[in-house]
């Protein structure tokens, strides 16, 4: 690799990760991608940051960024030509306070509802009872959620951080039943939803890549 680029450490189907992605993404910003296998976690990862999930991002200079909304943080504030973070419509602070509650009972309720047998203390033995009810209190966020989005994103006509911060728990939660998602009464968020999973930027930001390996002699580069 270059000493010169940023190394990400990520998982692709992690929606913390795919944020981070999306950030440097849209940043342009160039760094090096380093799949990550999570049965068999690379040892440099670990080393740069102890917390061992993803995503992970370690600078020039060994300085180490392993929040993903910090991640996305870094990249916009050293380039934001889509303003996702110089947004006229809001500001960061209700940007943040918007994707605090996401990231919170939202995420919560998605990991019950997604992973109900990891959860058997709090179940009581009924898996599938229990993931509806998390399926059931999620939803009324996600009906929130709809009721924002009349003007096409969550605080306007145009993209923010809030959205792509959002989306990718969005779509995990879309992804566990998509017929009963499909069947329900949230249009603009379905919308919202089917936009960001057609757009070049989430294909960018979603090819498959095989685990890194270290000392490869190919690293993936993103410039």
């Amino acid at each position: 690799m270059s000493e010169d680029l940023p190394v990400l450490y990520s998982f692709r189907r992690c929606p913390y990760a795919i944020r981070a992605r999306l950030a440097l993404a849209v940043s342009g910003q160039a760094h090096e991608l380093r799949e990550v296998a999570l049965k068999a976690k690379p040892a440099a990862m670990l080393a740069a940051s102890p917390k061992a999930t993803v995503p992970v991002l370690v600078l020039p200079g060994s300085k180490v960024v392993d929040e993903s909304l910090d991640i996305m943080r870094w990249a916009l504030g050293r380039h934001d030509p889509a303003l996702w973070l110089a947004s006229r419509q809001t500001s960061l602070q209700e940007m943040g306070a918007l994707v605090a509650q996401n990231d919170g009972d939202f995420k919560r309720q998605l990991d019950r509802y997604k992973y109900p047998n990891r959860f058997a203390d709090e179940s009581g033995g009924d898996a599938t009872g229990f993931a509806v009810s998390q399926r059931t209190t999620a939803a009324s966020w996600l009906a929130y959620l709809d009721t924002r989005l009349g003007q096409g994103w969550l605080f306007g006509a145009h993209a923010s951080l809030a959205d792509m911060a959002m989306l990718p728990f969005i779509r995990q939660f879309a992804h566990t039943e998509v017929e009963w998602f499909a069947a329900q009464p949230w249009p603009q968020l379905q919308r919202w939803l089917a936009a960001f999973e057609t757009s070049a930027l989430y294909a960018d930001v979603m090819g498959k890549q095989p685990p890194w390996v270290p000392d490869s002699k190919d690293p993936l580069s993103i410039k």
